[in-house]
C-alpha cells in the first residue's frame, strides 16, 4: 500500500488559501514541493487543478489526480476521479502519493495519512481557505528546519 502524505503551506493562522491562490510566494517552499513530490501521483481536487499556474498545469513529472463531482471534467493530463476512495485504490501500488489540497481534499484525506509535510509560514494572512484542523497528539514531530519566515516540518502518524 502506498504511503500517503499530505503536503501543505500553512500561515500561522491556519489559512492556506485566498481567492483560489495561495496568499504568499516562498521560492524555497515551490522548490521544496517540486523535491518532495517529483514522480509521484499528487491527489487534488480540481479548484486546487485549476488554481495551478498555466506553466505548472498538469504538474510536470506527476501523475496528477484530480478529483471532481463534474460529469464532463477531464482536463488534459490528468487522471480524473469522482470519490477519494478511487483515487486511493488507483495509486495503492505506488511506493508514495501525495495529497496536495484544498481544503476539502486535505479533510477528507487527513486519516487516510501516514505522514504530513508542512510548511508552517510564521505569519498571519487574510484568507477564505483553512487547513483543517489537526489532532497533533496523533503525530510525531520527526524533522524541523527552521528557515526564518518560514519551516519545514515532517511528521508521521504513531501507531
Amino acid at each position: 500500500m502506498a504511503e500517503i502524505i499530505i503536503i501543505a503551506a500553512i500561515a500561522k493562522n491556519n489559512v492556506i488559501g485566498k481567492d483560489n491562490d495561495i496568499p504568499w510566494r516562498i521560492k524555497e517552499d515551490f522548490q521544496h514541493f517540486k523535491d518532495l513530490t517529483m514522480g509521484c501521483p499528487c491527489i487534488m481536487g480540481d479548484r486546487t487543478f485549476e488554481s495551478l499556474p498555466d506553466n505548472a498545469r498538469p504538474l510536470p513529472g506527476r501523475e496528477n489526480v484530480v478529483l471532481t463531482f463534474k460529469e464532463d471534467y477531464h482536463p488534459e493530463g490528468t487522471t480524473v476521479f469522482n470519490s477519494f476512495e478511487a483515487a486511493l485504490e488507483h495509486v495503492k501500488d505506488k511506493d508514495k502519493a501525495y495529497i496536495t489540497g484544498g481544503a476539502t481534499i486535505y479533510k477528507i484525506g487527513l486519516p487516510h495519512a501516514d505522514k504530513l509535510e508542512l510548511t508552517r509560514v510564521h505569519k498571519e494572512y487574510e484568507g477564505d481557505t483553512f487547513f483543517p484542523e489537526v489532532n497533533y497528539d496523533e503525530w510525531e514531530l520527526i524533522n524541523t528546519e527552521d528557515h526564518g519566515e518560514y519551516s519545514f516540518e515532517t511528521y508521521t502518524r504513531k501507531r
